[in-house]
């Protein structure tokens, strides 16, 4: 029998990149799986500029998404603003996922939480990689925290680009397809993974097979490593065709 799979994303106001990417990876993943379909319910959080200051008053609105989501009986919720969650000083993911576990569990809505801030960090471990060069579109400041929550994590940042895009709604209308060429500037030198876009607003999907194709590297995205640790979470194999090494199904749930 079909299962459906009820998936809550907690979204900055002006993201209009999470809600296509991380449903169309799982709509790829139903079209190999008869057994399971997803569906997605959103609540949002005010957001217009990348900056410290809106993403700190942003992420106090993340209690309230997580209660409402939890009134729809969500399988799983995703908090998809990974600088938000890593503006706050390393480790913050943990403890952001556990506050809201616990209102969603004291609303009668206990699911499992997935920030795409801890699911990057899963992704470039469970691949193996001690080493990562990374594309992002902050302004380098807020690029340099990403860097140092990742490395807090025991991971090198080996290089990196910072498109400095600080309009959010600028970052949605990127063009994913440019990502090839900019990876190409990456020194690749001593890295063991790309991670092609370390923001969940930054379109990367369409890019991230023909870059790991051409470059002989894996290659992840925030969006990617979120759908790696909720499908993970769902207690379903980890496997998106066309999706990069990650969601390849050679890479086991973490």
């Amino acid at each position: 029998m079909k299962k459906n799979y009820r998936i809550g994303l907690i979204v900055p106001s002006s993201n209009t990149t999470m809600e296509t990417e991380i449903p169309t990876m799982l709509r790829w993943r139903e079209q190999v799986d008869e057994e399971v379909s997803f569906t997605f319910h959103s609540s949002r959080m005010r957001m217009k500029h990348v900056t410290k200051e809106e993403l700190t008053k942003m992420d106090q609105e993340s209690d309230r998404c997580a209660a409402e989501l939890s009134d729809s009986r969500c399988d799983a919720l995703a908090y998809a603003c990974l600088v938000a969650i890593m503006a706050q000083g390393p480790g913050y993911h943990v403890s952001s996922e556990e506050r809201l576990s616990k209102i969603a569990q004291e609303n009668g809505g206990a699911a499992p939480v997935i920030s795409s801030a801890g699911a990057l960090i899963t992704g470039i471990q469970a691949i193996g990689a001690r080493k990562a060069a990374l594309i992002a579109p902050y302004m380098k400041p807020l690029t340099q925290m990403v860097i140092n929550y990742i490395e807090s994590a025991g991971i090198e940042v080996t290089d990196s680009i910072s498109l400095e895009v600080a309009d959010n709604l600028e970052v949605g209308k990127l063009d994913p397809m440019n990502l090839i060429e900019i990876a190409d500037q990456l020194d690749l030198s001593n890295t063991e993974a790309i991670v092609l876009s370390a923001c969940v607003q930054m379109p990367s999907l369409p890019a991230i097979q023909v870059v790991e194709d051409r470059l002989g590297l894996p290659v992840l995205s925030a969006a990617t490593s979120t759908v790696f640790k909720l499908l993970s979470k769902l207690n379903i194999k980890p496997y998106v065709p066309n999706a990069g090494k990650l969601l390849s199904g050679d890479v086991h749930s973490f």
